[in-house]
């Protein structure tokens, strides 16, 4: 099938096999291992990963930290039920937001937002956040003014919730997705998704590798709103990929040097690092560079940096799973999802994963 089709990355995924809560333990998870020179397929679980790697590797992370950017509130003129989702801030503080509720929203309204189920509220925090609604700009997108003014991931911390895929129905959020859905290494706040392959990994788990040779370094990548959205062109090549900001710092690419000289190989630790290394290397030498990215990595696609990568398994019809085709072979990978599904893993963000290597 032509690999520009969106319909060549199309499979049928049985009801009940969407993980809507995390395994008992990160390192629980199972870990499917595909090996791309023997076309060979492995089941093993993710403590095994220090055995399947190589020392003299480079693991790569994403440290970006989910903000709880799940909004649930109300509109304070008619009392209706309001949902939505903190996307960032503009140029002059506004906040801007998306949302859905009954009706229709018009500028100048307000939505009033108390501290949410899964916190637990203290004293001295404001007993409510009201968000004036100013403008709506074509996409659906609101600039909205908060009130209290505030740093938004402070307030985002007392009236937010982790913003969990819209696949994973719960009537409330729970309190343990606040830490389940970040990683142990998340550091610079700005996702509105986790990067969901490192949840897997434990200081534990990073630890055995450290002693076995493997390093780490560590890229910033924050996923955005179109990690939500989905493929609605009939070909790849008319998507149009939603930007999102990422960071390589010096010491990363020095690290990548230094794996390099030693015959080392650069392991990327999920989808986002893949787009923040690839995006870079796409701009010619290797270099320390921050920005945005909107780069669409399908088949065929030439891999400059990265050589083995550990993922979770992804929507069908989307740029994550052609990202991984492009990476791991169309048959392969259609072989492994087939496996995947018949040997009962667990699928997306709080599923198991796969190592292609």
């Amino acid at each position: 099938m032509d690999p520009d089709l969106i319909d060549a990355y199309d499979y049928e995924l049985p009801a009940g096999r969407i993980a809507t809560t995390p395994a008992e333990r990160r390192d629980a998870a199972r870990l499917m291992t595909l090996d791309r020179a023997a076309q060979a397929i492995g089941h093993r679980t993710i403590r095994d990963l220090p055995g399947l790697l190589r020392a003299g590797d480079l693991l790569v992370v994403n440290e970006t930290r989910v903000l709880p950017a799940r909004l649930q509130g109300s509109r304070t003129a008619t009392g209706g039920k309001w949902e939505g989702l903190f996307l960032g801030t503009n140029h002059d503080g506004g906040w801007r937001i998306i949302g859905k509720t009954r009706g229709r929203l018009t500028a100048g309204e307000t939505i009033s937002i108390s501290v949410p189920a899964d916190r637990p509220s203290s004293p001295s925090d404001p007993a409510e956040l009201t968000l004036r609604l100013a403008a709506q700009n074509s996409d659906g997108e609101w600039t909205a003014i908060a009130d209290p003014a505030g740093d938004p991931v402070n307030l985002l911390e007392q009236f937010g919730s982790m913003p969990l895929p819209p696949y994973i129905h719960r009537d409330q959020p729970q309190a343990e997705d606040r830490d389940r859905y970040q990683t142990v290494f998340a550091r610079t706040p700005g996702a509105v998704a986790a990067p969901t392959a490192g949840l897997h990994l434990t200081p534990e788990l990073l630890e055995t590798c450290a002693r076995r040779g493997i390093d780490r370094a560590s890229v910033t990548l924050h996923v955005g709103l179109g990690t939500f959205r989905p493929v609605t062109a009939a070909r790849l090549s008319e998507h149009v990929m939603h930007s999102e900001w990422c960071e390589l710092p010096a010491a990363t690419v020095e690290a990548i040097t230094r794996t390099r000289d030693r015959g080392g190989r650069v392991v990327a630790v999920g989808t986002t690092v893949v787009h923040t290394l690839e995006s870079v290397a796409a701009r010619g030498p290797l270099d320390a560079w921050q920005g945005e990215t909107d780069l669409l990595i399908r088949p065929p696609y030439e891999f400059r940096v990265v050589d083995a990568l550990l993922t979770n398994f992804h929507l069908p019809r989307s740029t994550l799973l052609a990202l991984v085709y492009a990476f791991g072979g169309r048959e392969l990978i259609r072989r492994g999802y087939a496996a995947a599904i018949a040997h009962d893993y667990r699928f997306y963000s709080y599923g198991d994963a796969m190592l292609i290597q």
